[in-house]
């Protein structure tokens, strides 16, 4: 029977909202699966005739909680997301019918173990090197399987037409939210970097596909136009590494208000992997697997197109210096920032900034401090 969670009412408002919203949409027959990586084919998803939902976490809420289970060592978001699930403090996960998971990190794939308990989990085994013999030909596969649990899960077919009108809807839904990130382009941005990046991540949280791609071309054409009482001679910063929306406030927020205009976001849903669309014209399965590959992560050995990636956004976007923010116990982003440094300062002859960090506030000064010098340092590189 469907409920709202027993401490529904302890909720902040916010939260409150978003458990409301997907029950109006449960309570219509929609079916949701969570996903928590942009290596996911949501594409599936949608062929199903269900919602696809983010499941990352990225906030302290649910930590405690998670490290009842978890070692407090693990990475902040795998806890976060797990935390928040085992209290029904996550509506997306509360409502999901189950979760398209994948093994990418360690820490990720044991946390699913986890989910298992919960809720239907399928976990699609990601190569770990995508120019490895055979990738794309066992990559093709899980995709198979995973729609495969999708329609045991769901109980419904997933015919190739399904696939093919969900593969074109998501390459406009990716060609909307890049022509929505290359606002940012204009020197000066018309639009702070913290107001584009909470429009593109509620892309990620939308529940009817068909006034989507609309609503991102109406944001888009009313950024463009708008007149932005700024200064042009205000540091042009990137930010890569960890996927950051557990940073928003005290990373790319306090950023913007010490002087610095973020203007492009070098993770795991911006730019960097919204750029690759599918082939429609191929067979679906081994398209999907084809442009999903892609991908370059950290997970991934060797990385190298990563660096590539990094370089080509720098130029476009005018970029004045990086930053990148690793979260503590991540270890494929910890080690890849040896070479982002390297890119950075002898490639590209930039500043760079590493911060290491969590979700909670305990090091909110130390970054302000550490942001602050290194806004200081692009002033005078420029």
């Amino acid at each position: 029977m469907l409920s709202l969670p027993k401490n529904f009412e302890s909720y902040d408002e916010k939260r409150r909202n978003a458990f409301l919203a997907l029950y109006d949409v449960k309570k219509k027959g929609k079916k949701v699966v969570g996903t928590f990586c942009s290596y996911t084919p949501t594409e599936l998803i949608h062929a199903a005739g269900a919602i696809p939902v983010g499941l990352c976490g990225n906030s302290e809420q649910g930590i405690l909680e998670a490290e009842t289970r978890l070692p407090k060592t693990l990475c902040p978001l795998i806890k976060s997301s797990y935390g928040l699930a085992m209290t029904d403090q996550c509506p997306f996960f509360y409502f999901s019918d189950g979760v398209l998971a994948e093994t990418t990190c360690d820490g990720k794939k044991k946390m699913y173990e986890l989910l298992g308990e919960i809720k239907p989990v399928h976990v699609m085994k990601l190569p770990q090197g995508k120019d490895q013999a055979l990738a794309v030909e066992s990559w093709t596969e899980e995709v198979r399987l995973a729609a495969g649990f999708l329609e045991d899960l769901l109980n419904v077919e997933i015919t190739e037409e399904k696939l093919h009108d969900a593969i074109v809807y998501r390459n406009r839904v990716r060609r909307a939210l890049i022509e929505l990130y290359e606002v940012a382009k204009a020197k000066p941005s018309p639009v702070s970097g913290y107001e584009l990046t909470t429009v593109s991540e509620s892309a990620d949280f939308h529940f009817t596909d068909d006034s989507l791609i609309e609503k991102l071309a109406e944001k888009t054409r009313e950024f463009r136009h708008r007149v932005r009482e700024t200064t042009p001679d205000r540091p042009r910063v990137l930010l890569t590494g960890c996927p950051n929306t557990g940073l928003r406030e005290k990373l790319i927020h306090r950023m913007e208000d010490m002087g610095a205009d973020y203007v492009c976001s070098d993770h795991c849903a911006g730019p960097r992997t919204l750029r690759f669309v599918v082939d429609e014209d191929k067979d679906p399965y081994e398209a999907l697997a084809e442009r999903y590959l892609k991908i370059n992560c950290s997970v991934m050995t060797p990385n190298g197109g990563r660096f590539d990636d990094l370089k080509h956004l720098v130029s476009e976007y005018k970029v004045d210096g990086v930053v990148e923010a690793v979260l503590q116990g991540c270890h494929t982003f910890a080690v890849e920032a040896w070479n982002t440094k390297k890119t950075v300062y002898e490639e590209l002859g930039l500043p760079y900034l590493r911060i290491d960090t969590d979700f909670s506030q305990s090091d909110r000064g130390q970054i302000e401090t550490r942001l602050g010098a290194f806004i200081e340092m692009m002033r005078m590189a420029t």
